[in-house]
């Protein structure tokens, strides 16, 4: 055991190589050195052995109290990583939070810990062992008299009463009540018997007389004496009386000490193990909370009468033991705080124990405590941690308030490296090159190297791909997208028939979703990319057809020849690594384009409950049709005019009147609206449900993963209940061709069509490509966002070949074309989100990533390809409930666009705004000016598409938009551009710069502020 005057071994600077610095640092020089680089010295320091290795650490404050006629140490506060304490109103624990200190505590206990006594690695497996190591430490320190030695142990030895061990006792209101009048009757015994009752103060100590020599009772009475007397119990004197004059024995009064079953040396009646098993269980609920291979610290304050001046002790066990009954739950402990005052400090003594708990929670002090090899290394882990604590001014807060942990958690690794050498510049066009080249985005120099590379980044995960598919959330993912996914495409197939005479209609758009589904999601390189019909396609298809038409040729063998070139010039830009063009679209590209595919989902969602409301208006005049009585009845047609459409026949009645064959409609519309926005709210509600405070964690989890699901079903059985005639979900019955003329086989010849039409088709051909193209890829990059911490990589190559594959597959059978939709991606992604499970109470979850796999895309498309089976239920969903599933997904993929967020803030003042990263470093008046010309290319884009006659041109203004981007280099200088139109996510460049803006802070301390603090430091100890 080291103690606090003990030779350590001198500690090695780690940027030497592990060499003793000694020669350059005298210990002079050690006490000058500022407190971070000390403590940057003692954690470079090697561990020669596993003891001095950190773990995660559990702190528990207990307090001596008197409870119920009984002195005990009672648990007042815990940590793991923010604070909570026992509200004794409540008799419950507080909302984690963190903890705020004063900084006198901190002072006094940076006191305590220099007067103190400090024992490091101490050999002892039980409180009673420790005990009498501590007790003679300070004795022989002179900082304890001989005298109170007994007492100041028998203190410690008290009993440890916990929270959770009080909630129980106020569940059992009945049995505590029966056992406090068993109580209450031995008492009135013991009293009619003679036994006089001790009046003692509550913490007070009974010294014991010391019985003659060789008197085995008297002895073990003495020895009894040290413990503390508990109001309403006899004396040990008084007990050792009578026990004499009727020859009895001592053990009962062993049963009438309240002494704790930590002690493991109570072999007078029982070991102390066995009578924690019987006295104290451990808190195995909240053992869920706490990390693996944690151990704990122990804080035990207390003031007691008979201690003239205040005692401390810090120590470190050389290995963890459980102690019974001395933490809450069963975790070895490693570190223990005693503090032992006169009476009149109690509220000091707390403050000092919760800046002590404090200190053994924050990252950097509690691994000091670890390596610690003397007194002077904790001091300097307390020194380090006042400079960098923050300091409210007492006049501009509320101390009461508790104040709420941080969504994130800023790293602390600053404070345990030294500062480093200052770097050399990085070639900006070095990085750039080799951060492409980790997409995948950079040109291989041969042909299809792009595509083999993506083959071989992807290869090793493909089964993984199938495995980590083993989960509910994977379940919820896959019924929430085969709704949204569905209904489109039957929507897709109904505008399609329109636009090309029932050659392709919704029952071609199911089958091509199975087709291009299963091989997307069997073979592409990035399977959380979903595909679907676009608007753009559907464009590009009426204007095929309308000029097949004109010419009277044959507009499906003439489609053939243009899906064949687009698949062969796709095949041939997968062979010349054209992907790599990706790396040019931009921020500023990608974002216009989601925040226009999703205003235009929101767009029409809404547009189509719009449409509902003039097919069937609120005011339709009077419903001609009234229910009559049967012929040959005596019943009069009041009796049946009460009667409505829909009951009117089950009671023999008969319909009379003009508008009789169809129900009456005048409330369809107010039905669509409400389930529309019920769909929409019951979903965004449940979705943040995850965050609500009701119900377990894995409850609410589900709930916010199925949210979408849930309000499907609750609105349809919603509808159904109401028996309102809604539109419903039109899903075809049959699996064949929707014209009988033609077949799932498209024939390459025609008589209609001239010999030269497949050549000519290759430059309608190249226009749809470059619309596959820039459809497919910018979605892509969305989905492949750093933000999304995908650890798979990308496979843009692998894609666009795959894709290309597809499109001669649907050519050949006639089927639409599905490219990447880009809100359906979105979705995906989100629906598989993965977040950190919260160990610790108060913490927040954190986002880990997604649940990269194909099983979910497979699914999805698997199910739509047999959905003409499941006809007799998907009728049953009303098609207001899927608007309304439009609706929250396209709000949803507005969520965490920059774009959009830079638009809110134009509507709000300076000292609203949120705290964003590029309001850090760039004037708002230039964001708003780069938002300004955004938001003016996005009004272009979606006035392109609105127009008929320009709307194919809508894939050309993508191309264009990367060119504006390539302008506003002449508009704003480099660093803002790299700041506005950068992917680089959010949280880890604040995180960069707040640590930038640390080690800034540090080194432009003033010297003199530094003096200052040391000479403080060095007139208090020399005070002490």
């Amino acid at each position: 055991m080291n103690s606090s005057s003990g030779d350590d071994e001198a500690p090695k600077d780690p940027r030497t190589g592990g060499e003793d610095f000694t020669q350059q640092f005298t210990e002079n020089d050690f006490e000058v050195t500022p407190p971070a680089q000390r403590v940057q010295f003692i954690l470079g320091e090697d561990v020669d052995d596993g003891t001095h290795v950190s773990h995660p650490l559990f702190s528990e404050m207990g307090m001596l109290v008197n409870e119920g006629g009984e002195i005990e140490w009672k648990e007042t506060a815990r940590w793991i990583k923010f604070e909570e304490d026992v509200e004794e109103g409540g008799n419950r624990w507080s909302k984690p939070h963190v903890a705020t200190l004063s900084l006198a505590s901190i002072f006094e206990l940076r006191r305590l810990l220099v007067s103190g006594s400090v024992m490091l690695d101490m050999e002892a497996h039980n409180l009673e062992l420790v005990a009498d190591l501590v007790c003679d430490q300070m004795v022989s320190s002179g900082q304890l008299p001989p005298g109170v030695k007994d007492k100041v142990k028998d203190a410690l030895l008290r009993r440890h009463r916990h929270q959770h061990e009080y909630a129980k006792r106020t569940r059992l209101p009945i049995i505590r009540s029966l056992a406090d009048m068993r109580n209450q009757s031995s008492s009135k015994i013991e009293e009619q018997s003679g036994n006089a009752l001790l009046a003692t103060t509550p913490l007070s100590l009974t010294a014991s007389e010391p019985g003659p020599p060789g008197n085995t009772n008297g002895n073990m009475a003495m020895g009894m004496g040290r413990f503390l007397t508990v109001p309403g119990k006899p004396s040990n004197r008084t007990l050792e009386k009578k026990s004499n004059s009727k020859n009895k024995k001592m053990p009962m009064i062993i049963e009438d000490m309240v002494k704790s079953p930590s002690s493991q040396s109570m072999a007078r009646q029982t070991s102390g193990t066995e009578l924690a098993e019987q006295q104290h269980k451990g808190n195995t609920h909240f053992m869920r909370k706490i990390p693996p291979g944690a151990e704990a610290s122990n804080i035990l304050v207390g003031e007691v009468d008979f201690l003239e001046r205040t005692l401390s002790c810090f120590i470190r066990l050389s290995t963890a033991a459980v102690m019974g009954d001395l933490t809450e739950v069963p975790v070895p402990t490693r570190f223990i705080f005693i503090l032992l005052g006169p009476p009149g400090s109690q509220s000091n003594f707390h403050e000092i124990g919760r800046a002590m708990a404090t200190l053994m929670s924050d990252e950097i002090f509690h691994e000091v405590a670890y390596r610690a090899r003397k007194r002077d290394h904790l001091l300097a882990g307390v020194d380090e941690f006042l400079d960098a604590v923050t300091v409210l001014p007492p006049g501009e807060w509320d101390p009461t308030i508790r104040i709420e942990p941080p969504a994130a958690i800023p790293s602390q690794e600053v404070r345990k490296r030294p500062p480093e050498l200052p770097k050399e510049e990085i070639d900006e066009e070095e990085e750039e090159q080799r951060l492409r080249e980790e997409s995948g985005l950079s040109r291989s120099g041969r042909l299809f190297g792009g595509l083999m590379n993506d083959i071989k980044r992807k290869a090793p995960w493909y089964w993984s791909d199938f495995r980590e598919a083993l989960s509910m959330q994977c379940v919820a993912s896959w019924i929430f997208l085969y709704f949204a996914c569905l209904s489109p495409i039957i929507t897709f197939g109904g505008l399609l028939s329109a636009a090309t005479g029932k050659h392709m209609a919704a029952m071609e758009s199911l089958v091509s979703g199975f087709v291009c589904g299963m091989g997307y999601g069997f073979f592409s390189g990035q399977p959380l990319t979903i595909l679907g019909s676009t608007g753009p396609v559907l464009v590009f298809e009426s204007i095929v057809y309308e000029f097949s038409k004109s010419q009277g040729w044959d507009y499906m063998t003439f489609r053939f020849w243009i899906g064949m070139w687009v698949a062969l010039i796709c095949f041939v830009l997968v062979a010349i690594d054209a992907s790599a063009l990706v790396c040019y679209i931009t921020r500023f590209t990608e974002e216009n384009f989601a925040t226009l595919i999703a205003i235009i989902f929101i767009y029409k969602a809404i547009e189509n409950v719009v449409v509902i409301g003039t097919t069937f208006p609120v005011n339709q005049g009077t419903y001609n049709c009234v229910c009559t009585p049967p012929p040959y009845s005596n019943a009069t047609f009041l009796e049946f005019a009460q009667y409505k459409w829909d009951s009117c026949g089950s009671h023999n009645g008969v319909l009379v009147g003009s508008a009789c064959n169809k129900p009456p409609t005048e409330n369809v519309f107010l039905m669509s609206v409400v389930l529309c926005a019920g769909t929409f709210i019951c979903s965004t509600v449940l979705k943040e449900f995850k965050n609500a405070l009701f119900f377990p964690s894995i409850v609410r989890q589900y709930i916010s993963d199925f949210s979408v699901l849930i309000a499907i079903f609750a609105m349809t059985f919603f509808d159904y209940s109401l028996n309102v005639p809604t539109q419903k979900l039109e899903v075809p019955h049959e699996l064949k061709p929707t014209l009988d003329t033609r077949g799932w086989l498209i024939p390459p010849f025609s008589e209609k069509n001239p010999w030269w039409t497949p050549i000519i088709a290759v430059f309608p051909a190249m226009l749809g490509t470059i619309l596959i193209f820039m459809d497919q890829q910018i979605t892509a990059v969305i989905v492949n966002r750093k933000e999304n911490k995908l650890k798979k990589g990308c496979g843009y190559h692998l894609d666009l070949f795959v894709l290309s594959g597809l499109i001669a597959i649907c050519s050949i059978m006639g089927l639409p074309w599905f490219v990447a939709a880009t809100v359906l991606s979105i979705n995906h992604v989100n629906s598989l989100k993965l977040e950190s499970e919260c160990s610790a109470p108060g913490e927040k979850p954190q986002f880990l990533g997604v649940r990269e796999q194909r099983v979910t895309h497979i699914l999805i498309f698997l199910t739509i390809g047999v959905s003409v089976l499941l006809t007799p239920l998907l009728g049953n969903i009303p098609m207001p409930v899927l608007f309304g599933v439009f609706l929250y997904m396209g709000v949803a993929s507005l969520k965490g666009l920059q774009f959009f967020d830079r638009i809110l803030i134009m509507f709000m003042p300076a000292k609203y705004q949120p705290d964003y990263m590029f309001l850090r470093q760039v004037p708002i008046k230039r964001v708003h000016l780069f938002t300004i010309i955004q938001l003016a290319c996005l009004i272009v884009l979606w006035l392109i598409k609105s127009f008929s006659l320009t709307s194919i041109l809508f894939p050309l203004m993508l191309v264009v938009m990367i060119g504006i981007r390539k302008s506003l280099d002449f508009v704003f200088t480099r660093r803002e551009l790299k700041i506005l139109d950068d992917i680089m996510p959010e949280m880890t460049k604040r995180a960069a710069a707040d640590d930038l803006h640390q080690l800034d802070a540090e080194n432009t301390k003033f010297d003199t502020s530094k003096q200052l603090w040391r000479g403080y430091l060095t007139s208090t100890e020399t005070s002490v």
